[in-house]
C-alpha cells in the first residue's frame, strides 16, 4: 500500500460541525488526532469522516483520552483519542517500526486546509534530524520541495506516512505559521504512546517485521504469534507485548512474559521494575513514568542498548509472576484525641481495615478513667471486619503530647490481663502527620523500603549534642529509616531533635519510655547509661529485620520482656507509620479524622 491507495483510515474531524483537522483510524473504534483540532468539543459535537469512503455518513465521536495540552500553541501533550460511536468496516492504520529509518524518505500527510474541506489534499516533506526530539516531543519537518502544498492549517492531526510503505510514524501537531516558511513538526509514534498507553501494543519494536491483525485482512502476526488478532470483540485494542528486537535474545521470553502478567491481572509499578532492571548507563524513564507494563516492555526493547538490561528486566517480571500471594492483612486504628470538653476527656474512633475498605466502629467521648475499658470493647468490635487468620496490626494515632502513652501495657481485655503489645502487633503514629502531602512522602519512602532486608538506625543519644536541622537533613538524605532515641521522649534535651524526626517524616522511630532520665541533665551517654544500652541492642535488633517486619518482631520482643523485669525491650515504644496499611481505594473522600487517610 503506497500514497492513498486503500488508506481508508486517513479521517477528516469536524467539532461544531466545522473542519477542524485530520486524524487517523489505529483501533476498530479509535482514531487519533490533536487535542488542539478537538479543543472546542464541549461545546460543539464531534464527528469523524472518512473521506476515501465516499459513501459513508459521518460518525459521532467523543473524546476518551488527552494527553494535558493545556491551550497554548507550543504546549506539549497535543494529543487527543476518539472513540467512535460505531466501528466503520475500515482497516486502521499500519504502524511502522519504531527505529524505522525516515531521514532521506519521502514522507506525506493528508490534510484539510482551506479550499480542500471536503476532499482534502496531500503535502510532501522530510523529517529533519529525526533523531533529536524538540522539547523531547516533536521532530521537525520541512518541505519536500520549494513549491507544492504546505503543511497549513487543516492538516492537524494528520498521520505522517512513508510513501512507499504506507507506514505511520507519527502526527502532525504544528505549522511554521510564518508566511514562506515550510515547516511544521510531527510527534513520533513513540511519544503519542507515552500519552496513550494502549498505542505500545500496537507499534512494532525495533528490527521486528510484525504488524497487528486488522479487521478484514485476516490473521496476522501479532507480537510474532501467528493467527491472533489485536481487534477486541469490543472494539477495543487488546495489549500486546512488542516482538523481540533482533539481539535481544529474551525478548521472547519477556514478551511471554508481559502477555502472562495481562492475563493474570498483575499489580506492579513499571517505573521500579524497569529501574530495579537497569544498568548505570542505561537511559532513566520517562519522566511522566510508564501507562503500562507493556509500555516499560517496549521501552526496554526500543531504548535500551544493552541486551542485559531486557534480561533482568524479564527476570525480575518472572519473580513478580513466580511469588507466592502476600499473606492477607487486616489493620485496627485507635484514633485518640483532646475532646475540646476537658482535660479528663478523651475523643474515640476506631476503624478496621481490610481487603482495601475502611469499617468505622461508631465514636465516641469518653472520661479517661474508662478509656482503657472502651478501647478494649471497640478493639473487639473492629476484629470482627478483620478476615480469620490475616496478619493484623493494631495503630495507635495519638496527638503528639500522649506518644509517650503505654498503650501496649494497656490489658487486652476484662478477663485477660495479659498486655495488649504482648498479644498483637501495637504501634503509634501522630495525628499531626495526618496531612495528604506527609503520606504521600511515607509511602514513597516505603516502596524504596519494601526491598530492604534490614533497618539501619540513625542514633540519638541522650546529650542531644546533634544539631536538629542536621538530623533532619541526615534522616532526609541518607538510607536510614529508622531514628532510635536513648532519652525519652520527654527529656528536654532531645525534643527538638523527636520534633525532627517527626516531620521530616522519619517512617519508623524508637525509643524506651524508661530510657535515659529525662532530668539527668548532664548525662552524655556513657557506657553505663540505659539509653545508650537501649540503643545497642535495638542496634543489633533491627540490622537484621525488614521495616515491614518490625512491628512482628517487637511483638515477640515484648512477649520475651513481660517474663523478665530487667529486659531492655520492656517499654519499648514503636512509631511505625506505613500509610499503606490503612487505605481505603472506594471511598469517596479522605477519613476526616485519620492521620493515615
Amino acid at each position: 500500500m503506497t500514497g492513498l491507495k486503500g488508506a481508508e483510515w486517513h479521517a477528516r474531524i469536524e467539532c461544531g460541525g466545522r473542519v477542524s483537522g485530520a486524524g487517523f483510524l489505529v483501533a476498530p473504534d479509535k482514531v487519533l488526532t490533536c487535542a488542539h483540532v478537538v479543543e472546542n468539543s464541549d461545546v460543539g459535537p464531534v464527528t469523524v469522516t472518512f473521506p476515501q469512503r465516499p459513501g459513508d455518513a459521518p460518525v459521532a465521536a467523543r473524546v476518551v483520552a488527552h494527553g494535558g495540552w493545556d491551550g497554548r500553541v507550543h504546549e506539549l501533550g497535543d494529543l487527543a483519542v476518539l472513540e467512535l460511536d460505531r466501528e466503520p468496516a475500515i482497516a486502521p492504520a499500519s504502524l511502522a517500526p519504531a527505529d524505522v529509518p525516515h531521514g532521506d524518505r519521502k514522507l506525506v500527510a493528508y490534510g484539510f486546509p482551506a479550499g480542500y474541506d471536503d476532499d482534502g489534499t496531500i503535502a510532501e516533506f522530510r523529517t529533519v534530524a529525526a533523531q533529536l526530539l524538540i522539547s523531547g516531543e516533536w521532530v521537525q519537518l520541512e518541505a519536500w520541495s520549494g513549491h507544492g502544498q504546505p503543511l497549513a492549517v487543516g492538516f492537524s492531526g494528520a498521520a505522517v506516512t512513508l510513501l512507499d510503505t504506507g507506514q505511520v510514524i507519527g502526527m502532525v501537531t504544528a505549522a511554521a505559521g510564518a508566511h514562506g516558511v515550510r515547516t511544521g513538526r510531527m510527534m513520533p509514534t513513540h511519544v503519542l504512546a507515552r500519552y496513550w498507553p494502549d498505542l505500545s501494543a500496537l507499534v512494532p519494536v525495533p528490527g521486528s517485521g510484525h504488524a497487528r491483525g486488522t479487521p478484514g485482512q485476516g490473521p496476522a502476526h501479532v507480537g510474532g504469534v501467528p493467527g491472533r488478532d489485536l481487534a477486541h470483540p469490543y472494539g477495543r485494542p487488546t495489549p500486546c507485548a512488542p516482538a523481540p528486537a533482533s539481539g535481544h535474545p529474551d525478548g521472547p521470553r519477556l514478551r511471554a512474559l508481559v502477555e502472562k502478567a495481562a492475563r493474570a491481572g498483575l499489580d506492579c509499578d513499571p517505573v521500579r521494575l524497569y529501574a530495579g532492571a537497569a544498568g548505570p548507563f542505561d537511559p532513566l524513564p520517562p519522566a511522566e513514568g510508564f501507562g503500562s507494563l507493556w509500555s516499560a516492555a517496549w521501552f526496554v526493547l526500543c531504548e535500551v542498548d544493552d541486551p542485559g538490561t531486557v534480561t533482568r528486566f524479564a527476570d525480575r517480571l518472572d519473580a513478580l509472576l513466580t511469588a507466592p500471594p502476600p499473606a492477607e492483612t487486616g489493620a485496627i486504628l485507635v484514633e485518640l484525641g483532646h475532646s475540646g470538653a476537658g482535660d479528663d476527656l478523651v475523643r474515640v474512633e476506631v476503624s478496621a481495615y481490610s481487603a482495601g475498605r475502611r469499617h468505622p466502629v461508631p465514636a465516641e467521648t469518653v472520661p479517661k478513667a474508662r478509656l482503657c475499658a472502651y478501647v478494649q470493647d471497640r478493639i473487639e468490635d473492629a476484629f470482627c471486619h478483620l478476615t480469620p487468620g490475616a496478619d493484623e496490626l493494631i495503630a495507635f494515632a495519638l496527638p503528639r503530647d500522649w506518644l509517650d502513652w503505654p498503650v501496649d501495657r494497656w490489658e487486652k481485655g476484662p478477663d485477660d490481663a495479659t498486655p495488649l503489645g504482648c498479644v498483637h502487633p501495637v504501634v503509634v503514629t501522630d495525628h499531626a502527620r495526618r496531612r495528604t502531602s506527609t503520606r504521600h512522602i511515607l509511602t514513597s519512602v516505603w516502596q524504596r523500603l519494601d526491598s530492604r532486608t534490614g533497618a539501619r538506625v540513625h542514633r540519638v543519644g541522650c546529650g542531644g549534642a546533634e544539631d536538629p536541622r542536621k538530623l533532619r537533613l541526615a534522616l532526609l538524605q541518607s538510607e536510614v529509616c529508622l531514628a532510635g532515641f536513648g532519652a525519652t521522649a520527654r527529656s528536654a534535651r532531645t525534643r527538638p531533635h523527636f520534633e525532627a524526626s517527626l516531620t521530616a517524616p522519619t517512617p519508623v522511630i524508637v525509643w524506651s519510655r524508661r530510657g535515659c532520665d529525662p532530668g539527668e541533665a548532664d548525662c552524655a551517654g556513657s557506657h553505663d547509661c540505659p539509653g545508650t544500652a537501649f540503643l545497642d541492642a535495638l542496634d543489633r535488633l533491627v540490622s537484621c529485620v525488614p521495616p515491614a517486619e518490625l512491628p512482628r518482631r517487637v511483638l515477640s520482643l515484648r512477649q520475651h520482656a513481660d517474663a523478665e523485669d530487667d529486659h531492655w525491650a520492656r517499654d519499648i515504644q514503636l512509631l511505625w507509620d506505613d500509610p499503606r496499611r490503612f487505605t481505603d481505594p472506594h471511598a469517596t473522600a479522605v477519613h476526616s479524622r485519620s492521620p493515615v487517610a
